[in-house]
C-alpha cells in the first residue's frame, strides 16, 4: 500500500510539473498586439506589432518609426534640405551625389516608367503648382500653364551616373518627387526592419499603402478590407495577408471639385491632366512599393491597358472599379 502511494505521489508529482512547466512555456510564448498610429510623410501611419509585451511593441514601434523618418529626410520634395530637393533644385545646373539608396529607388522608378512608356513618371512633380489638391483650386489651369509644365516633365531626362551615384535633372525647371511609392516603399523598409528586431507578426500602414507578415496574435491572418469607393461604409472585399503588400490608389478622397465635375490627384504625365476611367485600384502583392507603382500606372492606363500591364506580374492581383 505504501509502494503504490509512491507510485501515485510521485506520479501527480509529475503530471503538476509538466503542468507548471507548460504554463510557464505559455507564459514566456505569450505575445500582445499593440498599435499606434503615428503622422509621418504627410500621412497617418498605423503600425501593429505582435510582441512580448506592450512596452516592448512601443519601443518596436519607435524604431520602425525613425526608419520611415529616416527615409523622409532621404526623398521628401517639400522638406528643403533633402536629397531629393537638392537634385531639383540643382535642375539643369549640376549632377547631385546622392545615397545608394536613393539612387537605387531613382533608379527603379525609371524602370517603372520604361515599364508603362511614361504612364508612371516621378517628375510628374513638375505639376504641383499647377494641380493642387488641398481645397484651394478654385478654376482650372489653363491650357497654357498645363503645356508649360508638361514640358519639364519626361523620366527620360533623369540621369544617373552609378559610378558616382549622382542624378541630374536636364532641364532647369524639372522636378522628381516620390509621392507615388514613397509611403509604399516605407512600409516595406518599415517591414524589414522589424523583422530583423525578430517580430513575427505586424502591418505597417502607409494611409492604405502597407506591408504586413506573419499572423495575428491568435494566430489568424491579417484581414484587410477594401473599400467601395462609392459607399464608405461598405467593404468590396476583405483578404487575408500572410506576407503581402497591398496599395490603393484612387480618385474618391484626393480631388478638386471645378465646374461642377471632379478632377482626381493622379495626373497623367503625357497630357498633364487628371486620370479619368477609373475610380480606384487596389494591387496586392509581396511589395507595397511595387504595388503602388502598379495601382498608380493602371490609374492612369485605364482598364484594358492596365489589366495588360498586371499580367506581367503573377504575383499581384488588382481590384479595379471603373467611373459610374
Amino acid at each position: 500500500m505504501y509502494r503504490l502511494n509512491l507510485r501515485m505521489l510521485k506520479y501527480i508529482g509529475s503530471t503538476l510539473l509538466f503542468l507548471c512547466l507548460g504554463l510557464l512555456f505559455q507564459t514566456a510564448n505569450a505575445q500582445v498586439l499593440v498599435k499606434r498610429q503615428l503622422s509621418k510623410m504627410g500621412s497617418l501611419f498605423d503600425i501593429t506589432v505582435v510582441d512580448e509585451d506592450s512596452v516592448q511593441a512601443g519601443q518596436h514601434i519607435q524604431q520602425a518609426a525613425g526608419e520611415i523618418e529616416r527615409i523622409e529626410n532621404l526623398i521628401s520634395e517639400w522638406r528643403p534640405d533633402t536629397q531629393i530637393s537638392q537634385v531639383n533644385q540643382y535642375a539643369g545646373i549640376r549632377p547631385v551625389q546622392v545615397d545608394k539608396e536613393v539612387f537605387e529607388l531613382t533608379r527603379r522608378a525609371i524602370h517603372y516608367s520604361q515599364l508603362t512608356e511614361g504612364a508612371f513618371d516621378i517628375s510628374i512633380a513638375a505639376l504641383d503648382n499647377v494641380w493642387v489638391f488641398d481645397g484651394s483650386m478654385e478654376q482650372l489651369p489653363s491650357d497654357d500653364a498645363i503645356r508649360n509644365s508638361v514640358q519639364y516633365v519626361g523620366y527620360q531626362y533623369i540621369v544617373l551616373d552609378s559610378i558616382n551615384s549622382t542624378i541630374f535633372l536636364k532641364k532647369k525647371g524639372m522636378k522628381i518627387g516620390f509621392g507615388s511609392i514613397g509611403k509604399g516603399y516605407a512600409a516595406d523598409k518599415g517591414r524589414e526592419l522589424l523583422q530583423s528586431l525578430g517580430i513575427r507578426g505586424g502591418i505597417v500602414n502607409a494611409s492604405g499603402d502597407l506591408s504586413a507578415w506573419g499572423t495575428q496574435s491568435d494566430r489568424q491572418p491579417w484581414k484587410v478590407g477594401v473599400r467601395n469607393p462609392f459607399n464608405p461604409l461598405k467593404m468590396i472585399k476583405v483578404l487575408k495577408l500572410g506576407y503581402g503588400s497591398l496599395a490603393t490608389s484612387g480618385s474618391y478622397e484626393k480631388f478638386a471639385e471645378l465646374q461642377g465635375k471632379r478632377y482626381a490627384h493622379i495626373i497623367n504625365p503625357t497630357t498633364g491632366w487628371p486620370s479619368t476611367g477609373l475610380t480606384s485600384v487596389t494591387v496586392s502583392g509581396p511589395s507595397a512599393e511595387f504595388a503602388n507603382f502598379l495601382s498608380t500606372s493602371i490609374m492612369v492606363l485605364g482598364n484594358k491597358k492596365g489589366k495588360k500591364l498586371l499580367k506581367k506580374f503573377a504575383n499581384y492581383t488588382a481590384i479595379i472599379v471603373k467611373d459610374r
